[in-house]
């Protein structure tokens, strides 16, 4: 199994906060952002790790994170993204870092307490196709939404605008390589992106889509102002309160 972490994007809804940097470096707490999703794959027993970023700041994750020694890695790889056209165009950026493998796909603003070891050993289990990973939430027009009926999954909508579950598919995914194959077949949406949900979809309509509920506290530090401040205010006190968790691990 290996790793993408998704640090691309403009963060315009952070600015100003991201005018003169990426969001992903800003930070939670004691921490830049970028150190969350790092960390989540370093526990779950991921060693290969891949960054795709972008925009003018991407020589600052060199900088920060250089080869990954500081988090018990033998090297961190890196990919540029040129142009913001969405998940499914970064990830199609690793292909060649894939190559044959499963991987696990996390995105750079999303603060997962869940230790998901044992979803990544599931999916090595299973082999193949892919899985996503759900959280309630109370604002489901913003978000990707599963609809499940009778525990399997029956469609996603991409920002409904009248939602009719409130199962958010959070920024963790598990794909094969056949990923690549139907990346290639996309065409971009009316935002002028490549969908995620899309290459979701695709993996549903071939009963090939798994999912899974995560447990614990789940934020989108890179939904807005707001959002960013509740994941700082809550990460602060889990780690303050809580000195067996995780999060406070020292290793950088």
């Amino acid at each position: 199994m290996k790793g993408l972490i998704l640090a691309g994007g403009l963060g315009k809804r952070l600015y100003p906060l991201t005018k003169i940097t990426n969001k992903h470096l800003l930070p939670v707490y004691d921490r830049p952002m970028i150190f969350f999703p790092l960390l989540t794959l370093v526990k779950a027993g991921i060693k290969e790790i891949m960054i795709i970023t972008g925009g003018n700041n991407a020589g600052d994750f060199i900088r920060l994170l250089g080869n990954g020694k500081s988090f018990g890695l033998s090297h961190l790889h890196y990919g540029y993204q040129e142009k913001e056209l969405g998940i499914a165009n970064a990830i199609e950026i690793a292909e060649d870092f894939i190559g044959e493998d499963l991987f696990t796909v996390i995105l750079g603003d999303n603060i997962i307490e869940d230790d998901i070891s044992g979803y990544v050993k599931e999916f090595e289990k299973i082999g193949e196709g892919a899985m996503i990973f759900l959280k309630k939430v109370s604002n489901p027009k913003e978000y990707g939404i599963a609809y499940i009926e009778k525990n399997k999954i029956k469609k996603i909508v991409e920002k409904p605008k009248e939602p009719k579950s409130d199962l958010a598919v959070v920024g963790l995914y598990m794909y094969d390589r056949e990923i690549f194959k139907e990346i290639k077949r996309l065409t971009p949406s009316k935002r002028g992106e490549y969908e995620i949900t899309d290459i979701n979809n695709y993996y549903l309509k071939k009963n090939k889509l798994y999912y899974r509920e995560i447990k614990g506290f789940w934020g989108d530090a890179g939904e807005n102002i707001d959002r960013l401040l509740e994941v700082n205010n809550y990460v602060a006190e889990k780690i303050k309160k809580d000195k067996e968790h995780w999060w406070n691990t020292k290793t950088f």
